[in-house]
């Protein structure tokens, strides 16, 4: 690997064998270096592979800044949370995540702490991201010596989020927002669905769906199956009269449009539930 630009004595900028730019991070591996000096292989601890130059542009800007504790913490909460979730995340996480590391620490440091609005909504919403987040501050603690509150973990799980869903962060703080009153919405209408459940968590991978689309107005078909939508009407319309609510509110309170076809899908995933209740 031949150095390209030395960021900082732990941090370089470097061109790997195919002439693609790389950052390599590690102890001391800038120090003393110039640029076209070959790195010390012995001293690699990190390599981020960036393909977007403006996603790369940034991250060496946040590293000339940054202590090494934070950004190996981050790069080691990162690949947790890839092997956890099963999934591709945005290169992007590598500036959100280890910025708001970087900036809680700091906080914490100064005497400030925040609590997260959502923090039980994305407990409830996002489990598996959640406990990540929880695992996150236990690295933390292990790399700074510094005890975060348990909100970040809920602030870390909706990072994740938004870079899953590739949407950016205000994004997620809405559209967890939005699923929250939905269920309001349906526990009203639906007060059997219990809390703890395979019925509750497919209902609710569902929602982040349906909410991800209308929220980057990208719907369904606005047309649904008339003969279905008349049978719900008849059979379930205390169902139905959910389902509308959570349209209009969509449509009020976020200028969102649900569509006759997503409703419809809707009020056929609620009378399932019912059903599955009432055989029990």
């Amino acid at each position: 690997m031949i150095i390209e630009r030395i960021i900082n004595n732990n941090v370089v900028s470097a061109l790997d064998e195919d002439g693609k730019e790389i950052v390599v991070m590690g102890n001391g591996i800038g120090f003393g270096k110039k640029k076209g000096q070959t790195c010390d292989e012995n001293r690699i601890e990190k390599v981020f592979h960036m393909e977007d130059e403006r996603v790369l542009s940034q991250f060496k800007d946040l590293l000339a800044k940054l202590p090494l504790e934070y950004i190996q913490v981050s790069y080691d909460i990162i690949s947790y949370a890839k092997q956890e979730l099963g999934v591709k995340l945005n290169q992007n996480v590598y500036i959100t995540l280890t910025d708001h590391i970087s900036f809680a620490l700091e906080r914490l440091s100064d005497g400030m702490t925040f609590t997260n609005a959502l923090h039980s909504e994305i407990r409830r919403f996002y489990p598996t991201e959640y406990s990540v987040g929880i695992h996150a501050l236990h690295l933390i603690k292990e790399k700074t010596g510094i005890s975060l509150p348990e909100d970040e973990a809920a602030s870390i799980a909706l990072h994740l989020v938004n870079a899953e869903l590739n949407l950016q962060m205000r994004d997620i703080w809405v559209l967890t927002n939005m699923i929250g009153k939905m269920m309001d919405v349906i526990v009203q209408y639906l007060p059997i669905l219990k809390e703890e459940s395979l019925e509750m968590d497919w209902l609710l991978s569902y929602l982040k769906f349906v909410t991800c689309r209308v929220l980057m107005m990208k719907p369904l078909k606005e047309k649904g199956d008339e003969g279905l939508y008349r049978y719900l009407q008849s059979n379930c319309p205390e169902l139905m009269e959910g389902v509308e609510s959570i349209a209009g509110m969509l449509q009020e309170e976020y200028g969102c449009h649900m569509t006759e076809e997503e409703q419809l899908y809707l009020g056929v995933s609620l009378k399932r539930i019912k059903d599955l209740y009432s055989e029990m």
